[in-house]
């Protein structure tokens, strides 16, 4: 089959990088698409519209570059198209709760048409068309509590709830959807998907049952939900949960906690930390007693001790300061909102935290109000001035510009895509 992607060459603000740049699972997002079409893939072009793709009468695969999708969606997307054989486009219907209130705000690329939602994924078995029908996909959303507020903190009572999917689809047009993909719809996902397994099979439960009696552990402790790469060196006061993937070289201290999470290689989990429900990318760090809830760290990030970050997203080679508390729930009730654009929208969720571009240097003490963005390449430092960070902060309104020197010794390497083009146009 031959695989054709459609460019979409939009800065993700704060990374100022396209969203296949990004890591999702670990992974940067083409490498992950890479990766789950490899057995189905022959051939690969990279264009910018469908008028490039060529006449060849083979079978097809067309989506835009800016998709998120799991092994599930893909496999269940490819049986069907076949079996349907007609040229078809990824729809989805009015009542997928997964899409209406976790993958639609802050993007375009999921869009209403008709009775449906579509998206930009087609199936041509015979080469290009120009018609296509809907092929309905479902992405089986599974309830899933994340979240307990008080009834005297807000007028959502009880239990907060994600949609999670068990197959899995997203549009990443924000750094919003970069938290989505790797939490809600790749780790909460992951789960989902093992509870729906358990349910239905009572084979697998008799299995999980019997290797955590060999083994001498707790179910979700054992090996059979925890997968644990070459050369890692756990302490016995470690407490692992699963399902739960640790890669290679991974070095965990006394007392740490790791639950239902994602963990490169070459990764320091030092001694106290706990690691709920995150995604640490490969060659992390954190020191003695740092925290993190639904939070992804991309590759070379370092989290200092005492610090604590819930439903954050900190990009590569960052440091986060001693101390220093990324906060994620409105006190006031008002809606939670994103940049999409030039302007602020609703994000649709009740609870988020903020996040860190790539390249940057967060002193210590430092806290950090929901939803607020720290541009790539910026430094702050807690100081009379800002200790407190309460709306976005651009690269130029950080603290690069008043420490004498800082900008020679931290060089900007993730510059805004109009200051490309400048830079560009005057060369």
């Amino acid at each position: 089959m031959r695989k054709i992607i459609l460019r979409d060459r939009r800065f993700i603000h704060p990374f100022n990088e396209p969203a296949r740049e990004l890591r999702v699972l670990n992974k940067p997002l083409w490498l992950h698409q890479r990766d789950l079409l490899a057995p189905y893939v022959t051939q690969e072009r990279e264009v910018d519209s469908f008028s490039e793709i060529g006449p060849e009468r083979v079978e097809t695969l067309v989506y835009r570059e800016n998709l998120f999708f799991d092994e599930p969606f893909i496999t269940t997307f490819l049986k069907e198209a076949r079996r349907l054989g007609k040229a078809c486009q990824v729809a989805f219907p009015p009542d997928d709760k997964a899409i209406v209130q976790h993958a639609l705000p802050l993007q375009q690329t999921i869009r209403r048409e008709g009775d449906l939602y579509v998206a930009d994924m087609w199936y041509f078995p015979h080469g290009i068309e120009e018609t296509v029908r809907p092929l309905i996909m479902h992405t089986e959303p599974r309830e899933m509590g994340y979240y307990r507020v008080p009834t005297h903190m807000s007028n959502v009572l009880g239990d907060l709830v994600y949609q999670v999917p068990t197959r899995a689809f997203l549009a990443i047009e924000s750094w919003v959807h970069v938290l989505l993909a790797n939490i809600i719809f790749g780790i909460f996902s992951m789960a989902a998907r093992l509870d729906k397994a358990i349910e239905e099979s009572v084979g697998l439960q008799l299995k999980l049952f019997w290797r955590a009696l060999l083994e001498q552990k707790q179910v979700l402790s054992s090996s059979a939900v925890v997968k644990i790469g070459k050369n890692c060196s756990i302490d016995p006061s470690a407490v692992i949960r699963g399902p739960t993937i640790i890669g290679d070289n991974v070095d965990i201290g006394p007392g740490a906690l790791v639950d239902v999470s994602i963990i490169g290689n070459n990764v320091t989990i030092s001694d106290g930390c706990q690691v709920m429900l995150s995604v640490v990318s490969d060659r992390c760090f954190l020191p003695f007693r740092a925290a993190l809830f639904e939070t992804v760290l991309m590759e070379d990030t370092m989290v200092a001790q005492n610090t604590c970050l819930q439903l954050a997203c900190v990009g590569r080679s960052s440091f986060i300061g001693a101390g220093t508390t990324f906060t994620d729930f409105n006190l006031i009730p008002k809606p939670l909102r994103a940049a999409r654009g030039e302007r602020l929208e609703p994000t649709g969720m009740t609870v988020l935290g903020g996040c860190v571009g790539h390249h940057c240097r967060i002193g210590s003490g430092m806290i950090v109000y929901p939803a607020r963005t720290i541009e790539s390449d910026s430094l702050l430092v807690a100081s009379p001035r800002r200790r407190v960070i309460m709306k976005n902060v651009s690269y130029e309104e950080s603290d690069i510009q008043r420490i004498p020197g800082a900008r020679q010794m931290h060089p900007r390497l993730y510059p805004r895509l109009d200051e490309i083009v400048r830079k560009r146009e005057t060369e």
